[in-house]
């Protein structure tokens, strides 16, 4: 089935639910006049439809290799499509217009990848780290560093990626041991070893600018030891031009249940014993600063490759429900389309639901990214607050939904799912890795619980569910005949919500930390729920009565009716959870 590009769907959860309201003073595009927006989407889902879907399948199959010198060498037509996709100037759409970019908001580019991943999420790794990496070093790197590597990262010339995680640390980044060494020439030379680093190697680009985190020599244990340093494949002279090659290199690929066409590199420093040349981006000791830069956005756009391979999954179903024949249904003569069956209409409107849901939510992040920059100075805390309040939710919920939409896929497919010849099976394969990277979904729930719900001393949160109610009360009062119950239900979710809050606060108060931590992702599942739910709602109450409407009210009626459950669980199920422990966990 040919990948089609959900252009308007995009531009309704951009307006529409993500909070973005041309011509009220709140707008991300009041200088962007909408024909010019619609046509940046329609381009993007034409590239998206025409040169990366198709590589899809041989991206999987086929797959990155590493040569014998060392090289990685990608699937057929990957270099042309990155080379096309370069030309066309996408890699820089929401760069700094100082160093090339096209300076465009964050919600628009978020759109935009959504597709770039529909189309190919192995394939849309190489241009999301490389965002991140301009967005690190734009925020913390000198003047020389953003002059030296900036303009060609926008490009696309160059690739960027993010070395976090070595074999005794992964999540727990205060276990790293990579060191840096001090040099005479003021830079550094990095000895160590880093794994599960995407497109650490590969043949599109003619440089590749690592990030990496490691310790200098004196510098304190744990996290509060570590400084961020660029360590470019290939040293860049004076003149801007690549030239010898650093001391870094790719020991192997990893063999993986997904994303088969992103290399997923091993990657050694100072192995031919002379150190890799880096060079110190901010303060020393200073270095989660400058990559958690990286991490927030990384964590957002893993959450939109949620939204991008749950849209394809959810096509692919769709479109072989209507063709697939099989059993009887009520009014059609002979073997009925399965779409007629209950069960699996029930299925794809799932699917359809968490996916709009998951893209209303992403954006509304998004959004939020660049109202920190672009509102009124005065108001700009505030939105940087509701970004970081968001972006664990965008992360999880949507990984979570691409997962269960993937798998709903392959259950439409039925046994042809399991063959891989329908294509059903590759995006499970695909999704499964999003709920880990980038700081696995549990560890999300625990980063809102523990740091993003006292964020302004719990006033952000409180103003968010304020906000909330108030879109639950609006729908209530709409009485629009095709929300239904759609209004009491939100107000009843927002209380839950708020008493799990509290429930939070008291127990964080009170140094019950091991309630709050055995609560925290049924919270986290009930904030997004909650949330999603209320921005599909506040979206339908921008149109008239159709299937939006529809679409919000079943939503509500069979995800958001799950609230008062996770409500039960964050504030009653420790004890559960540690007898239940002690007794089966030893």
């Amino acid at each position: 089935m040919v990948f089609q590009p959900p252009i308007a769907d995009i531009l309704f959860a951009l307006d529409a639910a993500a909070g973005n309201a041309p011509g009220s003073g709140q707008s991300l595009f009041d200088d962007l006049p909408p024909d010019t927006v619609a046509a940046i989407l329609e381009e993007a889902g034409k590239f998206a439809a025409s040169e990366l879907a198709p590589l899809n399948r041989v991206g999987d199959v086929v797959g990155a290799r590493r040569n014998g010198d060392g090289t990685v060498t990608t699937a057929p037509g990957w270099r042309e499509a990155y080379r096309h996709f370069r030309d066309a100037g996408w890699n820089g759409l929401s760069a700094p217009e100082a160093h090339g970019g096209q300076g465009l908001p964050t919600a628009l580019a978020m759109a935009v990848q959504e597709m770039w991943n529909a189309g190919s999420a192995a394939f849309a790794l190489a241009p999301m780290l490389t965002a991140g990496a301009i967005e690190a070093l734009d925020a913390h790197g000198s003047d020389d560093l953003k002059t030296r590597y900036l303009p060609r990262m926008v490009s696309g010339e160059w690739t960027g990626t993010m070395n976090l995680t070595e074999p005794q640390a992964g999540s727990d980044l205060g276990a790293i041991r990579t060191r840096a060494e001090p040099a005479a020439d003021g830079t550094y030379r990095l000895f160590g070893e880093k794994i599960f680093i995407t497109y650490g190697e590969h043949d599109l680009a003619e440089n590749i600018i690592h990030l990496v985190l490691a310790r200098i020599a004196g510098a304190p244990d744990g996290t509060r030891g570590l400084s961020l340093f660029v360590v470019p494949k290939r040293l860049v002279g004076d003149d801007g031009a690549p030239g010898e090659a650093n001391d870094v290199a790719c020991a192997r690929l990893e063999e993986k249940l997904g994303i088969h066409g992103s290399p997923t590199c091993a990657m050694i420093y100072g192995g031919a014993g002379r150190g890799a040349t880096g060079f110190l981006v901010g303060e020393a000791n200073r270095g989660l600063a400058g990559m958690f830069t990286m991490m927030n956005l990384a964590r957002l756009n893993v959450g939109i490759q949620g939204v991008g391979v749950a849209e394809r999954a959810r096509q692919e179903a769709l479109a072989y429900a209507r063709e697939r024949r099989q059993g009887r249904a009520p009014g059609i003569d002979g073997p009925a389309p399965i779409i007629a069956h209950a069960d699996v209409s029930g299925m794809l409107l799932r699917m359809q639901a968490l996916v709009a849901a998951s893209r209303a939510l992403a954006y509304s992040c998004a959004f939020a990214f660049d109202m920190s920059r672009r509102a009124d100075p005065s108001q700009r805390a505030r939105w940087a607050d509701r970004a970081s309040l968001l972006t664990p939710l965008a992360k999880a919920f949507a990984t979570d939904a691409a997962n269960e939409v993937a798998s709903l896929g392959v259950q439409v497919h039925g046994g042809m799912g399991y063959i891989e010849e329908t294509g059903a099976a590759q995006h499970l394969r695909d999704a499964r890795i999003f709920a880990i990277y980038e700081g696995t979904n549990g560890i999300q729930a625990v980063d809102l619980v523990l740091r993003r719900l006292k964020l302004d001393h719990g006033a952000a949160v409180a103003r968010f569910i304020d906000e909330l109610g108030e879109v639950a009360v609006a729908v209530r009062q709409s009485n629009r005949s095709d929300l239904g119950a759609t209004g009491g239900m939100l107000e009843a979710a927002v209380d839950s919500l708020r008493r799990a809050t509290a429930f939070i606060a008291d127990a964080e108060a009170s140094g019950r930390g091991a309630e709050t931590l055995a609560g925290a992702t049924a919270y986290l599942r009930l904030f997004a729920l909650t949330a999603s739910g209320a921005l599909l709602a506040r979206g339908a109450l921008a149109a008239p009565e159709d299937r939006h409407g529809s679409l919000a009210r079943y939503f509500t009626e069979t995800l958001v009716a799950e609230s008062g459950a996770l409500c039960s669980t964050v504030t009653g199920g420790a004890a559960a959870h540690r007898l239940a422990a002690a007794a089966w966990l030893g």
